[in-house]
């Protein structure tokens, strides 16, 4: 059992034996006190982008027009730093959150270590019921619920109306597609087809589905990244750049990737609903009606997009259980979802959400929706994000020619292996 955690069950242990012997009801660290009142402060750890964090913290803060006797502690922590951070956290238990919005990648992982508290029967009857059953599933490790979804996304291709149309091409389809529209765009406009980011493997995935693949099979405890499908997909990716329908760089992609886009440096990106309030925000798309998503293009069997999404979890060695998950059942109801959808055009959890007018409003929204029910659930195992790095490595040498596409999916597979003990 982890110092942190330890140490607020020896806590409890006190504060029991405190109130066994006539104490006071009142738990004076925050919870709840005889009446059933919650009090206290809620530190939340949120991961979400700069063009989300003010919606979010104005959001989380409303919780205390509830609950007038909580104190919300709002905190944003870079994403590409928050999974080693909240484990570091965590593992010491000083400062750690009492809740933290995690990748659905990371709950089984946490989970597996003891840093999350289960979810409460009653709200996971709910969850059960009233979630999206996809992003449910992420929640859950080994039979229990960890977490609660609050947003569920999926990649797609955003493009340049403007750009697409003066070059005479159509939102491509498949990958052959999408270098016959570069031509075009780069013969019509100068400027380059695609961004592709070639410092994160998540953007690999589209890849690797697209050619049949995945990463393992679970079910069977087989390393499959170096399989046939995985060279295909290493090729693919570098083809796009080779071929000049794409650039890429191996090193703060998503401000390049943004940056470029948002300019009219290149017609399309690949990227997520997370990113529609930042492309707004450029000045290609002051109208925003210039702004087109697509279905990321399929390779040679299919198009493919990994599930993806954030759920909101409570820490297990938090001082102040109660209001914590409290705040998760207010963080992930229907009306702050809603909202979400609204203000940032991200996808509810909910199922009724979609039936709501601001919802039904949002046209990315809309389409990310059915993009979303056709994505690929990734493997909730705990290793699940530890293969990222070794992966990241790997796609970034293949992307960017500094490794040969076979020799990226065979150490690709030789890295993973490691992490997955006894896996073939």
């Amino acid at each position: 059992m982890r110092r942190g955690i330890a140490a607020t069950a020896l806590v409890a242990t006190l504060a029991l034996a405190a109130t066994a012997c006539g104490g006071d009801t009142k738990d004076n660290g925050g919870g709840t006190n005889a009446g059933g009142e919650l009090s206290g402060t809620v530190t939340w750890w949120d991961t979400s982008n700069e063009a989300e964090k003010a919606t979010f913290q104005k959001i989380a803060e409303g919780f205390t027009a509830q609950h007038p006797k909580v104190t919300v502690k709002y905190v944003n922590v870079p994403y590409g730093d928050a999974q080693n951070k909240v484990k570091n956290a965590f593992s010491s238990g000083a400062d750690a959150p009492d809740v933290i919005r995690a990748d659905v990648g990371w709950v089984a992982d946490f989970a597996s270590l003891g840093y999350l508290d289960e979810v409460p029967a009653d709200q996971v009857k709910k969850v059960d019921a009233e979630f999206l059953p996809q992003a449910a599933a992420s929640g859950k490790f080994d039979g229990k619920t960890y977490a609660v979804p609050q947003v569920i996304d999926t990649l797609g291709l955003f493009y340049n109306k403007k750009m697409l149309a003066d070059a005479g091409v159509q939102p491509p389809k498949n990958l052959e597609e999408l270098k016959t529209a570069a031509a075009a765009i780069k013969a019509k406009t100068g400027k380059t087809g695609l961004y592709l980011r070639g410092d994160d493997s998540y953007w690999f995935l589209p890849f690797i589905y697209g050619e049949g693949g995945d990463l393992v099979d679970a079910k069977n405890k087989t390393v499959t990244v170096d399989g046939p499908a995985g060279v295909k997909a290493f090729k693919a990716a570098r083809d796009l750049v080779a071929s000049g329908a794409a650039v890429t760089n191996a090193t703060d992609g998503w401000t390049n990737m943004q940056t470029a886009f948002k300019s009219g440096e290149v017609a399309m990106m690949i990227n997520g609903p997370w990113a529609v309030e930042d492309s707004y925000a450029g000045d290609q798309f002051k109208d925003k009606a210039n702004l087109g998503v697509a279905p990321v293009p399929a390779g040679s069997v299919k198009a493919g997009a990994p599930q993806g999404g954030h759920d909101l979890a409570v820490y297990a060695g938090s001082k102040n259980t109660a209001a914590a998950h409290a705040f998760v059942e207010y963080m992930t109801s229907q009306d702050v979802q809603v909202r979400s959808a609204k203000e940032l055009s991200l996808l509810p959890t909910r199922t009724a959400a979609y039936d709501q007018p601001d919802v039904k409003a949002s046209e990315m929204v809309q389409f990310f929706k059915p993009a979303v029910d056709q994505s690929v659930q990734r493997a909730w195992i705990p290793e699940n994000g530890s293969l990222f790095e070794p992966l990241k490595v790997e796609y970034t040498k293949a992307v960017t020619g500094a490794s040969s596409p076979e020799d990226a999916a065979k150490a690709a597979g030789v890295e993973f292996r490691k992490i997955l003990k006894g896996w073939k």
